[in-house]
């Protein structure tokens, strides 16, 4: 796949309100369009990564809401219209309903993605 809108990608994580889809876009790279309701801290479900925090990059631009990112050198704000960059090591908590649309490469987002969903379970 070299291109996907919202409704072309699957689910790989739901629930609370959360929502996340995932699928490979070429170059070893997958979207995702996430969506985080207000109060969302994703902390607890990145516990037992390293640094208790999601290790993989994301390059993305924020649609709606307001995110807080606690990395290892303090906290960042992102506003609806933002694009942005996550390195390694960040927690995103939602203070608004959120919607976003990220780039990430998949092998590092799938990891991401097992731990959090094995913490459901």
């Amino acid at each position: 796949m070299t291109g996907a809108t919202h409704d072309d990608v699957p689910v790989v994580l739901a629930g609370d309100g959360v929502e996340v889809r995932t699928g490979p876009i070429g170059g070893g790279m997958s979207v995702g369009y996430l969506r985080l309701p207000e109060g969302t801290d994703m902390g607890p479900a990145l516990k037992g990564l390293d640094g208790d925090a999601c290790q993989c990059p994301h390059w993305g631009y924020l649609l709606k809401g307001r995110l807080k990112m606690l990395t290892p050198t303090g906290e960042e704000e992102y506003s609806a219209g933002q694009a942005y960059y996550w390195g390694p090591g960040h927690v995103p908590v939602a203070l608004e309903d959120c919607e976003f649309v990220e780039f990430s490469p998949t092998e590092d987002f799938r990891k991401v993605i097992d731990h959090v969903t094995s913490q459901a379970t």
